[in-house]
């Protein structure tokens, strides 16, 4: 950051008048902080980094106070960077405005290799921190482990079930399934079954797996109560809603069985609870029955859920949820994003695998492509029934798919309404992109900002407050 940068910056601050997620205001007039741990922390941990502005007092309504010392200054943040694990290189700005001068801290984002970065005199467990709106939370033991096990390489999908046997599989199912991975591979049809096991995992130092009891027993919920899923149909657009009847849900289900059976059970559950509307075309006349959702895409998002969530014994206790809201439907999968990926980057770029076995036994017996297209085709069947986009969510530990039904209202004709002097001063508050959608009364928080916001941004009446990074999840728009 240059010094006109950050004086860029003060004067962006003003305009806020608040933190954000890549933004820490920090007075430091009387001294130094002592505690930046768990902002160095935070920042460190998401891909966009963050910035650290010292100088500015929040209590006394961002007031510029300036620095006590711009020289001192550095040397203690610089301190306090190399307690951090791994060392972080902070870039340092200082630049002088009214008299006062007033420094930054850039920190980058860390390789997602070496996450989670953490202060050396709390430990990895208690010393790492995660950036939440404007704040800095501890990481849960969860979220620490799900960095390490994408370090390590951790293959949670084939550890061994004590308790399972090969006795205890399908045999029919499992016979199946080596009948199908030896068909046109002469050499591996050489091998006997018994080897096999072993070298495809079903079974890891004679112990079964975790994959091999997911999708050949016949029960695996005997083994993990809890590896099941969760469907439920709220009457309302949020959860705790009671129907006319005093109703809090319309139906309720515990969908268990191995993965293409929790499969089967959940499509019978949501197309049993979906409309269906006869739409005729005015070109050719044909009739079309139509559900709320396309089949296809409800499908390859249950389906990405089973496959892709995380089966550690850090969310063994935790189902899968499928919840059908009046407006929507939620698939919501414990684990979150796997590895290095994105959530702009989605069905974009090949990720990263969490449950590689799983995924390949599904593959061999039909049931899912293992090709990385489950989100290109969720996105395009749902464009073909004229819905709004699918939303994307990676919380905390979790991977949610919205799929929003058609509300009656064309997303185009927003537009013939759409009064953008309305939006500006909606805008004079910094918001997010979930709140400009909702307050256009839009389902699809991709067209709101395609549509109404970007086109400002590019004429500056609506500023971002990450503009080198206008794609960033901790966006916010002011005007």
């Amino acid at each position: 950051m240059t010094t006109e940068e950050l004086i860029e910056k003060l004067e962006l601050i003003q305009k806020l008048k608040c933190e954000t997620p890549t933004l820490e205001i920090k007075s430091a007039e009387q001294g130094c902080p002592k505690h930046l741990y768990d902002t160095l922390s935070s920042f460190s941990n998401q891909d966009d980094g963050g910035i650290i502005v010292f100088g500015v007092d929040e209590t006394q309504n961002f007031k510029e106070v300036g620095v006590y010392d711009p020289h001192d200054i550095q040397k203690k943040i610089n301190e306090q960077c190399l307690q951090m694990e791994p060392v972080i290189r902070p870039l340092l700005t200082v630049a002088e405005k009214d008299g006062k001068y007033f420094v930054s801290a850039e920190i980058p984002g860390a390789d997602i290799a070496v996450r989670p970065v953490f202060y050396q005199g709390r430990g990895r467990l208690k010393g790492s921190y995660v950036r939440v709106g404007d704040s800095d939370e501890p990481m849960t033991e969860y979220e620490v482990y799900s960095y390490e096990a994408y370090r390590k390489k951790y293959q949670d999908d084939i550890r061994g079930i004590e308790r399972a046997s090969m006795a205890s599989l399908d045999q029919e199912a499992l016979s199946k399934y080596i009948e199908l991975l030896k068909m046109g591979k002469p050499r591996l049809a050489a091998i006997p079954n018994s080897e096999i096991y072993e070298l495809m995992s079903i079974k890891r130092d004679n112990e079964v797996t975790l994959s091999s009891v997911m999708n050949f027993s016949p029960y695996p919920q005997i083994y993990f109560p809890q590896l099941c899923i969760i469907a439920t149909v709220v009457p309302g657009t949020e959860m705790g809603v009671i129907s006319g009847q005093g109703e809090r849900f319309l139906d309720n289900q515990r969908i268990e069985g191995n993965i293409p059976e929790m499969l089967d059970g959940a499509m019978q559950f949501v197309i049993r609870n979906m409309r269906s509307r006869t739409i005729i075309d005015s070109k050719t006349g044909k009739r079309e029955d139509r559900t709320d959702y396309p089949i296809v895409a409800v499908r390859e998002a249950i389906l990405n859920a089973l496959v892709h969530r995380d089966y550690s014994i850090h969310t063994e206790g935790m189902p899968i949820q499928i919840i059908m809201f009046e407006d929507r439907m939620e698939i919501r999968n414990p684990g979150g994003l796997y590895g290095r990926i994105r959530i702009d980057q989605l069905g974009k770029v090949q990720p990263d695998t969490r449950n590689p076995v799983i995924a390949s036994e599904l593959e061999v017996l039909k049931i899912t492509e293992n090709r990385y297209s489950g989100i290109p085709t969720i996105r395009r069947t749902m464009q073909e029934y004229g819905l709004p986009d699918p939303c994307f969510l990676d919380e905390r530990g979790n991977f949610i798919v919205k799929l929003y039904k058609s509300d009656g209202k064309a997303q185009v004709n927003h537009s013939e309404d759409f009064d953008s002097n309305e939006l500006v001063l909606f805008c004079k508050t910094p918001r997010t992109r979930k709140e400009i959608s909702d307050f256009l009364g839009l389902n699809s928080v991709t067209y709101a900002i395609q549509a109404h916001v970007m086109p400002l941004v590019e004429q500056g009446i609506i500023k971002m407050s990450i503009p080198d990074k206008p794609r960033s999840t901790k966006q916010l728009f002011y005007s």
